[in-house]
């Protein structure tokens, strides 16, 4: 019994050294994520309850976590609908420059975040070019919760991008042929056929945009105009606790963020794990 045990957690590799490489991967792991992690909570704790929750329950405090919370869900809503359309353009389609347009979805990664605040505000104050359009009609986008939105768009796309156009490539287009010959129209075809095999890496992309999104401070600050109870975010107010030297404050508030960013990606990845199975199922 122990020794078949032991054969199911030591599956045949081609590289041998599973317990080394085992060791290594958790010694890393607690180096560079528990320990810092861990530290963080320790100092919160530190508090008490009493204060840890008068922080909490800051409205100031909860203002700017609906804002940076509720935003970055709704920007990587956003992201999983329209970088799963760039997606299937760059995969199923041949146009001319559809290279150059394949590495334009590159340049959030690669861009300072600062230099992306400061382009977007450039281009969506009210003296900017989309910004002077809109005006007239009484739409102000820069220094308002829209312009984070924009913001957080922006820095999130190429997740979707790259985690959903690999599984494109490799999805057999035999299977939509076939769905085709059997009397599916177009969106039966989408819905039940292609959907279920991109879902897992939609989640996926999903996952990282939200979490890029949640932490972003760089190209936020410039154009979220950053007022209390409107387009503060979680992290600047983490900043303006640290200026103050308030570092109780400042751990608190990062808990709470760690906590919540915690729940949801762990919801996503049991999504993510039941689409999975569903489709190794059907």
């Amino acid at each position: 019994m122990r020794a078949s045990s032991q054969g199911a957690l030591k599956k045949p590799s081609v590289i041998p050294g599973f317990g080394l490489a085992l060791g290594f991967t958790l010694a890393y792991l607690s180096l560079i994520v528990l320990i810092p992690l861990a530290a963080l909570v320790l100092k919160t704790a530190s508090l008490g309850w009493p204060e840890f929750w008068r922080i909490a329950t800051d409205p100031r405090t909860i203002a700017a976590l609906k804002v940076s919370f509720g935003i970055s869900f709704a920007a990587a809503a956003i992201n999983a609908v329209f970088g799963l359309i760039v997606a299937w353009v760059l995969v199923r389609y041949e146009f001319p420059g559809r290279k150059l347009l394949d590495a334009f979805i590159d340049l959030p990664f690669a861009l300072p975040t600062a230099v992306a605040g400061i382009a977007l505000t450039a281009l969506y104050a009210p003296n900017g070019w989309i910004g002077e359009l809109v005006k007239p009609f009484g739409i102000k986008i820069a220094y308002t919760p829209i312009g984070i939105l924009i913001a957080l768009t922006f820095i999130g796309l190429p997740f979707i991008v790259r985690t959903v156009q690999p599984v494109l490539e490799d999805l057999d287009r035999e299977v939509e042929e076939a769905a085709a010959t059997l009397g599916a129209r177009r969106f039966q075809t989408f819905r039940k056929v292609i959907l279920p095999a991109l879902l897992p890496a939609l989640l996926t992309g999903f996952a990282l945009a939200l979490a890029r999104a949640i932490g972003e401070y760089g190209s936020v600050i410039f154009i979220a105009g950053n007022i209390p109870f409107v387009s503060e975010i979680a992290p600047l107010l983490i900043v303006i606790k640290l200026t103050e030297f308030n570092y109780p404050a400042a751990t608190a508030i990062a808990s709470i963020m760690l906590a919540i960013s915690f729940v949801l990606l762990l919801v996503i990845n049991l999504l993510q794990a039941w689409s999975r199975r569903g489709l190794s199922n059907g």
